[in-house]
C-alpha cells in the first residue's frame, strides 16, 4: 500500500514539473510574441541628434519605419532665441504645423514617440503630431533625452493626449546641454551604456525578449 502511494505521488510530481515547464514556456512564448508581427512606427524630434541616436538604436531592436519630424518652418538656430520662441508656444497652446507627413498611419500597430524636454515640457512639434493623428487603440511608447532636469510634464502629456491609446512606461536618458554647448553626446562609452539601457527597458516593457 505504501509502494503504491509512493509510487502515485512520484508519478503526480512528474507531471506537475512537466505540466510548470509547458506553461513557462508557452509564457515565454507569449511574451515573446507580444510585438511579433506588429507594425512599428518610430516618431521623433530631434535638434541636436541625441534623440535621434536613441530612435535607431529602438529602431535597431524592435525594427519599424523611422521618422523624424520636421516642421513647415524650423526653428531659429540660436539656442535663446528657440528658448523663447517655444516658451511663447507653450503660453499661448501654439502648435506649430509639420513639413512631415505620414499616409498610412492607420497601418502601424505600434508608435514610439521620441522627444527632448524643452521647458519641463512635451515640444509643441510632438504635441502637433499627437493632435493631429489619430493613434485611437494604438500601443504608444515614449521616449526622451534631457540635459539632466527629467521629462517634466512631457510623459503626462502624452497620456493626455492620447486617452485611447494604451501608453505604456516611457525611457529616458540624459543627453547634451545645449545650453552650455553641449551637443551631442550619444557615442564611445555613452553609446554603449544606453544601448544597454534601452534593451532592459524594451525587455521591460515586454517589446523585446
Amino acid at each position: 500500500m505504501k509502494k503504491s502511494t509512493t509510487f502515485l505521488f512520484v508519478i503526480t510530481a512528474i507531471i506537475c514539473l512537466f505540466s510548470s515547464c509547458s506553461k513557462a514556456q508557452e509564457s515565454a512564448q507569449n511574451k515573446s510574441e507580444l510585438s511579433k508581427d506588429k507594425n512599428i512606427l518610430i516618431v521623433y524630434l530631434s535638434r541636436t541628434k541625441n534623440t535621434k541616436a536613441v530612435a535607431e538604436i529602438i529602431q535597431k531592436n524592435t525594427g519599424g519605419a523611422l521618422v523624424e519630424l520636421e516642421l513647415q518652418k524650423p526653428y531659429p538656430e540660436d539656442y535663446k532665441a528657440i528658448v523663447s520662441q517655444v516658451s511663447k508656444e507653450n503660453e499661448t497652446g501654439f502648435l506649430p504645423p509639420l513639413k512631415t507627413k505620414i499616409t498610412n498611419i492607420e497601418k502601424f500597430d505600434i508608435v514610439f514617440v521620441g522627444f527632448p524636454t524643452w521647458g519641463m515640457q512635451l515640444p509643441p512639434p510632438m504635441k502637433s503630431f499627437l493632435k493631429e493623428y489619430n493613434l485611437e487603440g494604438k500601443t504608444v511608447i515614449p521616449f526622451n533625452t534631457n540635459a539632466g532636469y527629467g521629462v517634466g510634464s512631457s510623459f503626462q502629456t502624452v497620456k493626455e493626449l492620447c486617452p485611447k491609446s494604451n501608453v505604456l512606461e516611457g525611457f529616458s536618458v540624459k543627453g547634451g546641454i545645449e545650453r552650455d554647448g553641449i551637443l551631442f553626446v550619444m557615442e564611445g562609452e555613452k553609446e554603449k551604456q544606453v544601448q544597454v539601457e534601452i534593451q532592459n527597458w524594451l525587455k521591460k516593457i515586454r517589446m523585446v525578449n
